[in-house]
């Protein structure tokens, strides 16, 4: 569902998610009060929100939606940006809208789609420095020294090791309280890392491995203090 008060920014928005059979827009709003009425009789997998909106904000909107699982935020303004991951932004695009971007954003809705599935398949048990994720029949053991980092995906957490990624159905904010995780630092809402994979830290970014993460902003001076503790 696309919603966006600008006639224009609503077309163009379409005609970008035309371009994909994955997407299936099933209505367009101009007043978001509007969308919201129209969300009570039926179900949508994804927002595509404008921000500025008059009446509700897109941002207010979300914060009444948060049963959709997905949200991307199409807007004008970048410092919004922030406050769209507090109500869980899969994305956040900036007008207007380049096609190589949104080509990105539709990668990244379909890996969470497709990481949800598989995570229905796994189970979670933990040992002292030992990982078991049941895969079907099988157990897999990961072992903790190996998993590089965690994004939280909602109700779901991607655990990247040195081999390949697992996701499972655990909030990363659950999986953090576990002991064995405790020694992993949180440095946003969605990431936390394992201290001796981190190669360089910049003013809003963590590298690990091949990997480059965001630092909150409300985590900065905490994954500071924790790193030189």
């Amino acid at each position: 569902m696309i919603v966006d008060d600008n006639e224009i920014d609503r077309l163009t928005a379409l005609a970008h998610a035309r371009q994909y059979p994955t997407l299936d827009v099933v209505g367009m709003f101009e007043s978001p009060t509007d969308a919201l009425a129209s969300l009570q009789h039926r179900a949508v997998d994804v927002l595509l929100l404008d921000v500025d909106m008059p009446g509700l904000s897109g941002l207010e909107l979300r914060a009444q939606l948060m049963q959709v699982p997905v949200c991307v935020f199409i807007t004008a303004y970048p410092d919004y940006a922030a406050d769209s991951f507090a109500v869980d932004a899969l994305d956040y695009l900036l007008k207007p809208i380049r096609a190589d971007r949104f080509r990105h954003t539709v990668s990244r809705v379909e890996q969470f789609f497709e990481l949800k599935r598989k995570a229905q398949l796994f189970d979670l048990s933990l040992g002292a420095d030992t990982i078991f994720i049941k895969d079907g029949h099988r157990q897999i053991k990961l072992n903790l020294h190996e998993v590089i980092y965690l994004e939280g995906l909602k109700d779901y957490t991607r655990i990247v090791t040195t081999t390949q990624p697992y996701t499972v159905l655990s909030s990363i904010g659950n999986l953090l309280q576990n002991e064995p995780f405790q020694s992993f630092l949180r440095i946003h809402r969605s990431y936390a890392v394992q201290r001796h994979y981190i190669d360089r830290i910049d003013a809003q970014q963590v590298h690990v491995r091949q990997f480059t993460l965001p630092v909150g902003r409300s985590y900065r001076s905490v994954f500071r203090q924790d790193l030189h503790d």
